[in-house]
C-alpha cells in the first residue's frame, strides 16, 4: 500500500486520513517541524528532524533536497534546538547516479560539521544497503559528523555492525520496517528481536556512542539491564523512538534519566512514511479504524 500512488493520492487529499497522520507527522513545513521540536527539547526529549521523502527522479529534485536538508542544520543553530537531521539516500539522487547523491550527501556532512551537529543516514529496503553502507563509509573517512541506520531483520547486519564500528561509526539500531524476502531477512519476528538484542550487546559494549531505536518495552528492559550490568552510563548512549508512538515510554525513561531522541518527520511527501507506522503495530492501524470509523 506504500507503494501505490493512486492510495497516495487518495490519502494525502482526504481531510480525515491529513488529521490522522498529524499523529505521526510533525506537520508540511519546518515551521511545524520547528515547533514540535521545540515542545519535545522543553520536554527533554532530544530530536532528529527528517524531511520526508524518497525515489526522486530528477537531479533537481534530489538539489532541492538537500537544499532543505541544510536549512534544517540552519533553523537548528538558529532556533538553538537540541536536534540533529535523517536523511535518506533515494531522497539525494541515488538511484539517478551515485556521484550526485554522495556530491550532496557530502555537503550536508560538511554542513553538520561546520555546526558540530550530526546527520544520521537512513536505510531503506535491502535493495539499498549495500550502496547505502558504501556511501556512509566514505563520507565517514572524511567526517565523523556522519552515522547510519541497521536494521536488525537483515540477515547481514552483524557483519555491518561490526564493519562500522571498526571505522568508529555511529549506529541507530532499528528492527527494520519494509517488507523483505525470506533470502534476505529474519522471517520470524522472534529472530528479528533475537538479532536485536545481540547487536545492541555489541553496540553497547563499544565505546562508541549509539541510537538504540526500539518501543519494544522488552528490548529497552533488556538494554537497560545490560548497560548496568555492565556500568555503561546513560550518556554513553541513547534511545530513540517515532514521534507521536509511544508516548508514554517516552516520557517514562527521560523520567528514568535516560537520554531519548525523537524522529520527528515533515514534509508534503508522508503518505508512506504514514502507511509504514501502520504497517508496524496493530495498535497504529487501530487508531486509524477507530477514527474513521467515528
Amino acid at each position: 500500500m506504500a507503494r501505490s500512488r493512486p492510495l497516495g493520492r487518495w490519502v494525502t487529499t482526504n481531510q480525515t486520513t491529513c488529521g490522522l497522520a498529524a499523529r505521526f507527522v510533525a506537520g508540511e513545513t519546518m515551521d511545524d517541524a520547528v515547533a514540535a521540536a521545540r515542545k519535545l527539547n522543553e520536554s527533554g526529549r532530544m530530536v532528529s528532524l527528517d524531511y520526508l521523502g524518497e525515489s526522486v527522479h530528477s537531479e533537481a529534485e534530489a538539489r532541492a533536497a538537500a537544499d532543505i536538508a541544510l536549512g534544517m542544520f540552519d533553523r537548528i543553530a538558529a532556533e538553538k534546538l537540541d536536534a540533529n537531521i535523517s536523511i535518506k539516500l533515494t531522497q539525494l539522487g541515488l538511484d539517478i547516479s551515485e556521484t550526485l547523491c554522495e556530491e550532496l550527501v557530502g555537503r550536508i556532512v560538511e554542513a553538520a560539521q561546520n555546526y558540530r551537529n550530526f546527520v544520521r543516514i537512513d536505510m531503506e529496503g535491502s535493495a539499498y544497503t549495500q550502496r547505502t553502507v558504501d556511501v556512509c563509509r566514505r563520507l565517514r573517512a572524511r567526517s565523523p559528523a556522519v552515522g547510519i541506520v541497521l536494521q536488525s531483520c537483515l540477515y547481514r547486519t552483524e557483519q555491518d555492525v561490526r564493519d562500522m564500528l571498526a571505522i568508529g561509526c555511529r549506529i541507530r539500531l532499528c528492527k527494520g520496517a519494509y517488507k523483505e524476502p525470506a533470502s534476505v531477512a529474519y522471517p520470524q519476528k522472534a529472530d528479528v528481536d533475537e538479532n536485536y538484542q545481540r547487536l545492541t550487546r555489541v553496540m553497547l559494549q563499544s565505546g562508541i556512542y549509539h541510537g538504540i531505536a526500539t518501543h519494544d518495552p522488552r528490548m529497552l528492559a533488556t538494554a537497560r539491564a545490560f548497560a548496568r550490568h555492565h556500568e555503561i552510563g546513560g550518556d554513553h548512549f541513547e534511545f530513540q523512538m517515532l514521534y507521536g508512538i509511544r508516548t508514554d515510554l517516552q516520557e517514562r525513561l527521560v523520567k528514568d534519566g535516560y537520554r531519548l531522541r525523537v524522529y520527528v518527520p515533515f514534509g508534503k511527501d508522508w503518505f508512506a512514511y504514514f502507511m509504514r507506522r501502520l504497517a508496524e503495530r496493530p495498535a497504529n492501524l487501530m487508531f486509524l479504524l477507530r477514527h474513521v470509523v467515528r
